[in-house]
């Protein structure tokens, strides 16, 4: 007879556990304060917290910020009752309110791609609930009782801030049995102590041993529903003393168990870390990685933990997709001792139905503070065409000259990443017909 192979079993078991431990973490985190302005994108349950503005130079409060749209993010908590969010009519500006569950699917992006931009009402009901739904709400039934909604409003640069604060401010969410009333989000929430406020949630989760963060999986298992297809895991990680709906009790495996489980955080997170340093998941062309399989994961859970890894909250890809460059034309990574050309022909340019961006990353994932404040060069940009339609975007660290500066992206004096983003991309974007082209050295 067959015999599993435990130390697999806990690593996989791991990995498909990845997303909900972090979810969860990030939740508590993001949700202990004691109103909607005190912390950057952190608010009380039910309430938005807008960025108003982009990151500061120096920033590190959020890896891979882009600079196209502003953020507002609200925890939902539909485990007593519904709740109504409202997304405003936004005339001509891109906007989208994807909502995760706790896995880290999104299940429902409210916006202009798939509600036209119209100001819509939806009521958040947690899996199972039974209820009248008022006339003019739709029903949404969210797959986990807490949900991530994740808004994201096109801002074209600081003079632009005060029309988006208008849209923003027109986000609302109203528990059900408040709604038709002139109902306002409690201020002075109580706070949580034993919660670590500063330590990034990645962290948090990536220091927590196999056996702490198997007993807080078990927990949360007992409150976030499998996804329907989640059988064959959930029948095999049984092996290593994990069931639904129960506690995981470590004392109680026998030494051969007890040893798999022991290793599967070290084993998984090797994995994880070495998929991310070698661009191995996705579509790899011209030294760009990208992968045209986020938002919802199926049984890809080695890809949906990557994700959850490298950058939490990924949008569907018809919403957007996100090419990162890692080596240059000659597979060599970047660095600000060269200068580089990003070229494209006038046949092969960013194809997205809504806007395309190419953002600068230091090697952690920051933006890189430079004598122009640019971070990101964008096609709403005055950016300066060559004679046959061609654009040449200039990546380094010394600016090209006045006549070249409007493309000119600054990158630090090491090394760096840019990060290309199309929204709402086309369907030629999709199906493979535009691939990015190689970024290459500039010769003297």
């Amino acid at each position: 007879m067959a015999q599993f192979d435990l130390t697999k079993v806990a690593a996989d078991a791991y990995l498909y556990a990845y997303p909900l431990v972090t979810m969860e973490l990030t939740r508590r985190q993001m949700t202990n304060v004691p109103d909607a302005h005190s912390a950057l994108l952190r608010a009380p349950l039910n309430q938005f917290s807008h960025a108003r503005e982009y990151p500061a130079a120096d920033s590190k409060e959020v890896v891979r910020f882009n600079f196209d749209t502003l953020y507002s993010f609200a925890w939902l908590d539909v485990h007593a009752e519904p709740v109504v969010l409202s997304v405003p009519d936004a005339g001509d500006r891109y906007y989208l309110t994807p909502m995760l569950d706790m896995w880290t699917d999104i299940f429902a992006v409210p916006g202009t791609r798939n509600t036209l931009g119209k100001a819509r009402d939806f009521l958040i009901a947690r899996p199972g609930w039974r209820g009248d739904v008022p006339e003019g709400l739709d029903l949404i039934v969210a797959p986990t009782p807490f949900v991530w909604v994740m808004g994201r409003t096109q801002a074209n640069g600081p003079d632009d801030f005060a029309r988006v604060h208008a849209i923003q401010d027109q986000y609302r969410i109203v528990p059900l049995s408040a709604w038709g009333t002139d109902y306002e989000p409690p201020t002075r929430v109580e706070t949580d102590a034993s919660i670590d406020n500063d330590t990034p949630p990645l962290e948090q989760v990536n220091a927590l041993s196999s056996v702490e963060f198997f007993t807080l999986f078990a927990e949360l298992l007992k409150v976030n529903p499998p996804h329907a297809n989640d059988y064959p895991i959930l029948h095999r990680m049984r092996a290593i003393g994990i069931t639904p709906g129960e506690s995981f009790d470590a004392s109680s495996l026998d030494a051969e168990t007890a040893a798999a489980v022991d290793t599967a955080r070290d084993r998984a997170l090797a994995d994880l870390v070495t998929a991310m340093s070698e661009a191995s998941i996705g579509i790899r062309r011209n030294g760009w990685n990208w992968e045209q399989s986020f938002g919802t994961y199926g049984t890809s859970y080695r890809v949906r933990a990557l994700v959850a890894m490298a950058g939490l909250g990924a949008n569907l890809p018809e919403d957007a997709i996100y090419p990162n460059a890692f080596a240059d034309a000659d597979g060599e990574p970047f660095t600000g001792a060269n200068d580089y050309v990003l070229h494209f022909d006038a046949d092969n340019q960013p194809d997205a139905d809504a806007f395309w961006s190419l953002t600068m990353y230091d090697g952690d994932g920051f933006q890189v503070p430079n004598p122009i404040d640019r971070f990101v060069i964008r096609d709403r940009d005055p950016l300066a065409l060559n004679p046959d339609g061609s654009l040449d975007i200039y990546i380094q660290h010394e600016s090209p000259g006045t006549d070249r500066e409007a493309n000119w992206l600054p990158a630090p004096a090491g090394t760096f990443s840019p990060m290309l983003r199309l929204y709402s991309p086309s369907s030629e974007s999709l199906n493979g017909a535009f691939i990015p082209p190689a970024i290459t050295k500039a010769r003297a």
